[in-house]
Parts: C-alpha cells; structure tokens; sequence
C-alpha cells in the first residue's frame, strides 16, 4: 500500500492510504466495531461491549510514512490496538474501546506534523488548512479531493467519555536492544530546542594569511560542534546535534568568512534543555571573542517535553512486571501522536525494542517475542483500566 512500487511510501491522504482504510475496515468491522473516516482522514473504530460503562479506552497510532519507509513505524500500533480489542471479547468485565488510525504524524506533504491527532485532541487550527504541498495543492483542497469536509473537523475532537489513550511504537532507537529488553513504558517525549548558529570572521587567501592574523569562521565553528558533543555526553539525557554546516564562501583556497550550524539539542526535563541551550550560546560567544570572530544565533523551535501520566505508566510497568519482564522506563527521543492527546486525556505508551535501532528506513523491523510481549503487557494494562471503567 505505497505511491511508490518497491518501496514503502505512503504520504497523507494519498490513493494508498484508501487501501489501508479498506484493510483496517475489513479488520474493524469483523471485530464488531463501529467504524468511519473523520474530516481530517482519520480512521476510527468503536467497539461497545453489551453492560459496559459509558468510558471508554482510546488505543492508536498513525498509518503515513516518510519517504523510502520501514513497515512497523505508525502501523505497528494500529494493528496491535486491533488485536487488543480482539483479546477484549474475552474478558468478563470489558470496557468500550476506540482504535484510531491517525491520518498523518510525519508532517511529509504539508510540513506540518500531527494533523489527525490535532484534530482529534480538539487543538485544530483552521489556518492549516491554508498548507501547500509540493504540488500547490492545498490542505483543504486535499481533504475535499479525498471525499471528506474541512468544515467538520472539529467534529473530530474527542467527547468527554474518553477517559485514556494509550500508544504502542516502536523505540526507533538502540538503547532497548543494547540492553537485552523487550519493551518499555515510556514517561515522557522530550523537549527540543532547534537553533541557527553563525559564525562571521573574515573571507582571506588561504596562502598568504599567516595563521595568526586569520578570523577563521569554520574553525571557530568547529571548535564550538566539539563542544556541543562533549556538553551532550557530560549530561544524562541530554542528546545535541549539529546536523548541518554551510561554509562561505565555500571555496579550497579561501578562508571561510562565515559558518553557520543548526543545533538540535533534546531532553525530557525543559529547565536542562534550556540551561544546557544557555552555556552552549555563552560557549560559542566566548570561542568567537578568543578567535576574533562573531557569533550570532535564531531560535526556531522551543518546544517543552511531554509527560505521560504516571497512574497510566505506573499500569503498564506493573503489567510488565506480572508478565516477567523488567520495568523499563525511558523517555522517547523522538515525537508521537500520543504527546498530542496528552494534552486532552490520560495518555500512555509502552515501546518495543527496535533491532540495530534503525528506523525510517526499509531495514526498519520488530522481533515476533517482542510484539508477543507488547501484547501481553497490553492485555493486563486494558483489563486494569477496564475495571476502573464502571
């Protein structure tokens, strides 16, 4: 189910996302649900066990991919959500459940990310319907295209009868299989701060200036990415990036006048984040007066972690426990629809390992006892909160 033969790329609201819905349907319906696609394409289906309370437990995760993808990242958590609703009609007391198949997470067509679960937790914003996509295609004229009605989507939020939502993932890191485990509950999505950094020194000849009249911006530069690694490593948690570097003016015989670096620095606590944010700017304008050069810097994301809730984590690391596994606890590195809906209802994930930690790629994959023990863990957390649902 992909754009692209021979490889797995499915973007939001895309001709293959119709297949995933048709299959999802298929599997929804034969399990007694209730099913129907919201204005923002977002597939959900509602299970309503005969005696149970009006609370119900919200399970899901997203079915778009990036570009070139692996087959567990998003779907992963839809059909294991499935097949906890199977495993509920055979529980004495169920509750009712809703598994929702989130239309877009990656933020691949519109550049804006967590457009279904947006909708979903109620914090919709009508100005992203003005969003193009490479094509000129507008957002609100790819939901028409689809079948669907941009002026309803805020008929998507979730009523008041929800009373949790819970997410399984993937890890899409390598901390679970360095560690032997099998899945994970997860306490928080990190915060991340993304910056501009610029160095400007002085463009010269690169054989006629002596090294000690140069203003070299790129060493000035690197001297302060050495320090962001060393910053990242002396802090628990704490993971910095510079993932791009453009020198100028970009020439073998020319000293670089000007270097400018992205910084992508992330933790679950925000006052860290930000303090490590702090002495990383207070380094490089100290690495700038030594060496001659200036330093100047453009926020453009500050964006605070995520807790999840601790009674609901508590749940699945007392599930874990039951079922023999250590309780794992880690923060995620990477965003989720479920830091979305954490800001509406209850929310919860448990992760599962990711072998050689790759993912976004077709090397991407889970291991079968991996999946089973997800289950398993996810089996006694529903029974649990079904019990409080009365």
């Amino acid at each position: 189910m992909t754009e692209e033969p021979g490889r797995i790329t499915r973007g939001f609201l895309t001709p293959p996302v119709r297949d995933v819905h048709a299959y999802l349907s298929e599997r929804m319906r034969a399990l007694g649900m209730e099913v129907r696609v919201d204005a923002v394409g977002n597939l959900r289906g509602v299970w309503r066990p005969q005696g149970a309370g009006a609370g119900r437990i919200v399970m899901g995760s997203h079915i778009d991919t990036v570009p070139d993808a692996g087959a567990f990242d998003g779907v992963l958590g839809v059909t294991m959500a499935l097949e906890l609703v199977d495993a509920a009609h055979a529980m004495a007391r169920p509750a009712a459940m809703e598994v929702i198949a989130f239309s877009e997470e990656e933020g691949v067509r519109f550049s804006g990310p967590f457009l279904g679960s947006r909708a979903v937790a109620g914090r919709w914003d009508a100005a992203l319907l003005e969003l193009q996509d490479d094509e000129g295609v507008t957002l609100a004229a790819a939901i028409r295209a689809f079948g669907l009605d941009p002026a309803r989507i805020s008929e998507a939020a979730l009523d008041a009868d929800a009373v949790a939502f819970v997410e399984f993932h993937i890890e899409q890191g390598p901390a679970l299989e360095a560690e032997g485990l099998s899945v994970a509950a997860v306490t928080a999505i990190v915060g991340q701060s993304r910056l501009d950094v610029k160095f400007s020194g002085e463009a010269n000849h690169a054989g006629t200036t002596p090294m000690r009249l140069r203003r070299d911006a790129m060493t000035s530069a690197a001297e302060w990415m050495l320090a962001v690694e060393a910053a990242a490593r002396a802090e628990e948690g704490l993971v910095a990036t510079v993932g791009r570097v453009h020198a100028s003016p970009g020439v073998t015989n020319v000293i670089p006048g000007a270097a400018q670096l992205s910084l992508d620095l992330r933790h679950a606590k925000d006052a860290t984040r930000k303090a490590a944010v702090d002495a990383l700017l207070g380094r490089a304008r100290a690495i700038g007066e030594r060496r001659g050069v200036g330093m100047e810097w453009k926020e453009l994301m500050d964006a605070p972690a995520v807790p999840m809730d601790e009674r609901l984590t508590a749940y699945i690391c007392e599930a874990m426990e039951a079922e023999g596994l250590p309780a794992r606890r880690m923060a995620s590195g990477a965003g989720h629809d479920a830091m979305v809906m954490a800001g509406l209802v209850p929310t919860a994930m448990l992760f599962l390992r990711s072998p050689g930690g790759v993912s976004h790629n077709p090397a991407e994959t889970v291991r079968e006892e991996d999946v089973e023990a997800a289950l398993r863990v996810g089996q006694r957390f529903v029974e649990r909160l079904a019990a409080e649902i009365r």
